[in-house]
């Protein structure tokens, strides 16, 4: 048991989402200042974005359980759907997007060059993956590297999803799709920023960071589950997440 936060320690955490929108009100009376004071503004806030522990708190809330104490141990969006159901994983889903997408627009409203995006989409998966708020232990960052890959790159990002759901349905492994899913939203990156297909104007090499950089944590995160594919014993969608024993 790894023992539910205090009453008084969930509070503060509950209090966070509007600390970061007044801290985010708060930065953006800085776009006048040194892009150095910008950055040390806006990576910080990236991470506690992405350390928001979400799936703990949904089901929490939810379900009156710790995620932790089930399946993975993980608090992302697969270990809520097998513990929970699918009404809170996608809570959870939409929440974890959400990191993404926000950690990597404020880069681009507050200091608005690519490598601040970059910088500040792997923050806020280093935050999911590893959050202060639960002992460093968190998600796998399919979701946040997803939100943050959306407004960076939306073709990728739907390409990658294109590939997830079928890969998902037919096998019924949702470990399997997401790493499908990743390495060919890398992939497309990759392809577009060789074959120079910038029709918007949004697309910066610097991309190509994120992609790599993000996809080979998110495919390392699920070392375990590429561990149990191969030995056949992987968990399918629709199998309930075990009570973990101590």
């Amino acid at each position: 048991m790894k023992g539910y936060l205090t009453p008084s320690a969930l509070s503060s955490l509950l209090a966070v989402p509007a600390l970061i929108a007044a801290s985010v009100a708060a930065l953006l009376t800085l776009s006048e200042a040194p892009t150095l004071y910008r950055y040390a503004a806006v990576l910080p806030l990236a991470y506690i974005m992405g350390a928001l522990p979400w799936g703990y708190v949904v089901l929490l809330m939810h379900r009156g359980i710790d995620i932790r104490d089930y399946g993975s141990g993980r608090t992302g969006v697969s270990n809520a759907l097998r513990t929970a159901g699918y009404r809170p994983a996608g809570i959870v889903l939409a929440l974890d997007l959400v990191k993404g997408i926000s950690a990597v627009m404020l880069a681009r409203t507050l200091i608005g060059d690519p490598t601040s995006e970059v910088a500040a989409g792997l923050a806020a998966l280093v935050g999911h993956n590893w959050p202060v708020f639960l002992g460093f232990r968190g998600g796998r960052g399919i979701a946040p590297g997803l939100g943050g890959l959306a407004v960076m790159s939306p073709i990728a990002a739907v390409c990658g999803v294109v590939v997830f759901l079928p890969v998902c349905v037919f096998t019924r492994y949702l470990s399997l799709g997401s790493i499908m899913g990743v390495v060919s939203a890398c992939g497309v990156l990759v392809v577009l920023i060789l074959l120079n297909f910038n029709p918007w104007g949004l697309v910066s090499n610097l991309y190509l960071i994120y992609g790599l950089l993000g996809g080979t944590v998110i495919v390392w995160q699920h070392r375990d589950n590429i561990q149990r594919l191969l030995a056949g014993t992987e968990r399918r969608i629709g199998n309930p997440a075990a009570r973990i024993e101590e």
